[in-house]
């Protein structure tokens, strides 16, 4: 598997929460290169099942596939748009952004402000407020009121980037990076001898709320669930011990949310095959698709493997692409690993 071609195609698509019923349809394309059964669900979650039908043990992979986004709030007489936001946002990052609304066709557009020079002395030294800013597409208000509607969403324009060293650079990479984890895991497995019945899921709507994972671990009520995200990875102006390195590995979590004999497994096998850790102490909620699977139904043993990730929830996150691949070796050894016997052994007497 190429991970940088995989990354390319995965983030060819925009999804914002909200949107994935709408725009699913080329990832199922994309899981059923490695798996039998690819369903979409109501809210939009893909499911894909890899492995023997009813197995005795049956395992819940999960990365979600929606991103941050923008939608149209108001659309003033001159043609301006207003907009508020799809999950958390930077307002920072915004000015000078080229963006795509996605209207009845899509409408290119830039953010634009008050330039410094209009500005009041005290304006200059603060940061702008979302209410500040608007999207310029050019039109006049006549043609931007036929193609656009309040509620459309909007999302950035961004082309991926490759860096030096291994780093890529992109937009969605939280967490459409934890979805090629979970997809070269699958490719994985066709070398190894697995018992279980595993089930991938791209979730939906985490972003604003973990809605995806709820339902679907909620549906799969699996033996064990393991989610795919991303961390904090290591920059200038933040702390060591709140980052991780970029190309040392996946962070595997520890704390409340993670049962620890997941986590003591997914560490011995890291260790056995000489694959590079990190760890990650979670002391509460992870705020990540492991949450939603921990307090289903009557609890299900949860893992948490996170790749780090750079500038997390802007245009320009960056990541390593071996961390990728380590990643999913790990999460395929990881599930080679498994029997009935240990997964009996998860219950708490």
């Amino acid at each position: 598997m190429d991970v940088r071609e995989l990354l390319m195609e995965l983030l060819s698509a925009d999804i914002p929460s909200g949107c994935e019923v709408d725009r699913s349809n080329y990832l199922v394309q994309i899981f059923q290169r490695y798996c039998e059964d690819v369903s979409v669900d109501k809210l939009g979650n893909v499911i894909a099942r890899k492995g023997a039908k009813d197995a005795k043990i049956k395992v819940m992979l999960a990365a979600h596939m929606d991103e941050i986004g923008l939608m149209v709030k108001q659309i003033d007489d001159r043609g301006f748009i207003r907009f508020s936001y799809i999950g958390g946002i930077d307002h920072r990052i915004l000015p000078a952004q080229e963006v795509i609304i996605h209207g009845r066709e899509k409408v290119p557009g830039v953010i634009g402000s008050k330039p410094p020079h209009m500005q009041e002395p005290e304006e200059r030294n603060k940061a702008l407020k979302p209410e500040d800013m608007f999207i310029d597409t050019g039109l006049p208000a006549e043609k931007v009121r036929e193609l656009i509607r309040i509620g459309d969403v909007i999302t950035f324009k961004r082309k991926p980037c490759e860096l030096l060293n291994g780093c890529f650079s992109g937009n969605a990479l939280d967490d459409r990076a934890g979805v090629a984890t979970i997809l070269y895991c699958l490719e994985e497995l066709d070398k190894l001898q697995f018992s279980a019945e595993v089930y991938a899921v791209a979730t939906a709507q985490e972003e604003v709320g973990l809605r995806g994972a709820i339902v679907s671990s909620y549906h799969l009520y699996p033996d064990i669930g393991i989610a795919v995200d991303v961390c904090h990875g290591n920059m200038p102006d933040v702390s060591e011990e709140e980052t991780h390195k970029l190309g040392k590995g996946p962070a595997i979590a520890l704390g409340p949310n993670i049962h620890p004999k997941l986590f003591d497994r997914l560490k011995s096998i890291a260790e056995d095959y000489n694959i590079p850790y990190q760890l990650n102490p979670e002391p509460s909620a992870t705020g990540t698709d492991a949450w939603a699977m921990q307090i289903t139904r009557q609890g299900i043993p949860t893992a948490l493997i996170s790749i780090p990730l750079r500038y997390m929830h802007t245009t320009v996150e960056t990541l390593n692409l071996d961390d990728i691949k380590i990643s999913g070796r790990l999460l395929a050894l990881f599930i080679s690993s498994l029997d009935r016997g240990f997964v009996e052994g998860l219950r708490c007497y």
